[in-house]
């Protein structure tokens, strides 16, 4: 599964994220849209910040407005300076339009028109208004949909499977906005992390390190989490944010790869989360259907414990393997079975895994041939330790033939020791 992960411990804006996936290896081309539609052109330098290089991304109006140069709002010292002279500020309803009138991709129109629905939500959110009356300010600006847009496209040009960001970091201490001064995170902020999949958490320096723009753009394209996942990785890139940070590099991290989980073909180590819920009123009919519903969902092994539970009552312990890019629809199929109230999850976990392969045999009962698969475990030197027969073929010759489903299987291990000999 081809993945895109965002490290996201310094925060993230709209202007460092088209800079970290332009840096990762997105094609710059793709943004043609943006500049045509908005009279705008997008400048992408490299920048060093304490020892990291990366790439900084500059939008600057093509109208002859040398006055309207400018760093994003989004990126302005990561302190979200919302000034004015970025262009025209527009209803929600006017930037759908504008959106739509580029004649995109319609899975990237479609993305981009989502992130401008979370920007519209929060904000009707915060203000006490309905999303059909709500005028952006900073993020209506051209800038601003430049961001939007372009991360879309450039998203598209990737083509990952997947995107995933760490918990982001939002700062620290106040920001000024068009209606005042406001403690970091902004109230826009806050609404967007309340409807997101991923993390919110303070620090580590007194700025504004995640904007609203930044988080819409996450919120939609990105799952969370814990840490960046197990990766082949191909490409790495890093956007850069204005401001010069003491401590800490002011970069967004990319970095585009493939799951490890697809290279386990082969003996080696997998990638996987384990989840787990403890339940003690869930009917029997229910637990004895969760192996199939969850294999549904993208479950590898699902394994039931009876246990005690407080006040001495019995009950299950459900414990789910499964591949990390998997682990969010399994939780979420497996609190909709049983009804449990949380699923504790532990992601960065590796199983070995075995060569895998299947091989078919044929055993005669009397007097018939019957053809029967079997699988083969070996290690990454040849070294088979394990022939198993398929149970479900050894159990439909078994009522073909009467005979014992032991007594098939059997013969199949006997006939594929006799082929390898």
């Amino acid at each position: 599964m081809r993945t895109v992960a965002f490290d996201g411990r310094t925060g993230a804006s709209g202007d460092m994220i088209l800079g970290a996936l332009l840096a990762a290896g997105a094609d710059p081309a793709v943004l043609a849209p943006v500049e045509t539609a908005l009279g705008v052109r997008y400048e992408v330098d490299g920048v060093m910040k304490n020892g990291i290089s990366a790439t900084g991304v500059t939008v600057s109006r093509d109208r002859g407005h040398a006055e309207d140069d400018h760093r994003h709002e989004d990126g302005d010292d990561h302190a979200h300076d919302h000034v004015e002279g970025h262009g025209p500020h527009r209803s929600y309803r006017e930037v759908c339009a504008l959106v739509e009138s580029m004649d995109l991709d319609s899975a990237v129109e479609e993305r981009a028109l989502a992130v401008f629905a979370v920007l519209g939500e929060a904000e009707a959110s915060v203000h006490g208004e309905d999303l059909e009356s709500i005028h952006f300010h900073e993020v209506g600006a051209d800038d601003a949909i430049a961001d939007v847009v372009g991360a879309t496209l450039l998203l598209s040009d990737l083509g990952p499977d997947r995107v995933v960001t760490t918990p982001l970091s939002a700062g620290g201490g106040t920001v000024e906005m068009s209606h005042g001064t406001y403690p970091v995170p902004g109230p826009a902020v806050v609404e967007i992390a309340r409807s997101a999949d991923w993390s919110l958490r303070g620090g580590p320096v007194e700025r504004e390190l995640l904007t609203p723009t930044g988080a819409a753009i996450l919120a939609v394209v990105a799952d969370g989490v814990g840490s960046v996942p197990d990766l082949h990785v191909e490409d790495v890139g890093y956007g850069a944010g204005t401001a010069d940070l003491d401590e800490h590099p002011n970069v967004l991290r990319a970095t585009v790869g493939t799951s490890r989980a697809d290279h386990a073909d082969h003996a080696g180590h997998e990638g996987i989360t384990v989840l787990e819920t403890n339940v003690d009123d869930v009917s029997p009919e229910i637990l004895g259907g969760l192996q199939e519903t969850l294999t549904d969902a993208g479950a590898r092994d699902v394994t039931l414990l009876p246990t005690t539970m407080k006040k001495s009552r019995p009950g299950h312990l459900v414990k789910v393997i499964c591949r990390p890019e998997n682990a969010r629809e399994v939780a979420r199929r497996l609190a909709e079975e049983t009804g449990t109230l949380g699923v504790r999850a532990t992601p960065g976990t590796h199983r070995w895994t075995a060569r895998r392969e299947i091989e078919s045999v044929t055993v005669a009962i009397d007097d018939d041939e019957h053809e029967i698969d079997v699988k083969i475990a070996s290690d990454d030197a040849g070294v088979v330790y394990d022939a198993s027969p398929e149970y479900d073929d050894a159990a439909a010759i078994a009522r073909e033939t009467g005979a014992t489903i032991r007594e098939v299987m059997a013969r199949a291990e006997s006939a594929w020791r006799a082929d390898r000999q």
